[in-house]
């Protein structure tokens, strides 16, 4: 063999020395370079499952966020419409409880102006009579002034 490495022109001592330089140089770029560059992309690698995995999870939470902002929405438009339907209710009963206090305010108005009404009318009869007495009188007194004259 050492003939044959001879023929190329290969000293087998350098090849040798060449061999373990080789195998020292792998060595010390593997220790140094290959491990920590393995090391940080592994480090990277994990920090991006990492930050996909704490993407999908914000994005649940998201969508869970959405639908309780949904419910929480409908809920107060059901109580909305609630408080809306209890103030109609309530402003038509004091509408009917203020249009039957006006009915009654006018027909005590009607009242009073109906028993005024016929105390004035009683009282214009009883002047009438009165007059009609005075004239009467009068009358009676002029004939029988008349006739004594």
């Amino acid at each position: 063999m050492s003939a044959l490495l001879s023929a190329f022109g290969i000293d087998w001592h350098l090849l040798a020395i060449n061999v373990v330089n080789f195998g020292l140089m792998l060595f010390a770029l593997w220790y140094f370079l290959y491990g920590p560059l393995v090391r940080t992309l592994e480090e990277r690698r994990q920090k991006v499952a990492q930050s996909v995995i704490d993407a999908e999870l914000a994005a649940e939470r998201l969508v869970e966020i959405e639908a309780s902002r949904a419910d929480v929405l409908a809920a107060a438009g059901r109580e909305a419409d609630e408080v809306l339907s209890r103030s109609r209710k309530l402003a038509l009963e004091k509408e009917k409880a203020q249009l039957a206090a006006g009915e009654a305010a006018a027909a005590r108005i009607v009242e009073g102006a109906e028993a005024e009404a016929r105390e004035a009318k009683a009282r214009a009869l009883a002047e009438s009579r009165e007059e009609v007495a005075k004239l009467t009188v009068l009358g009676a007194e002029k004939i029988l002034r008349a006739k004594h004259n």
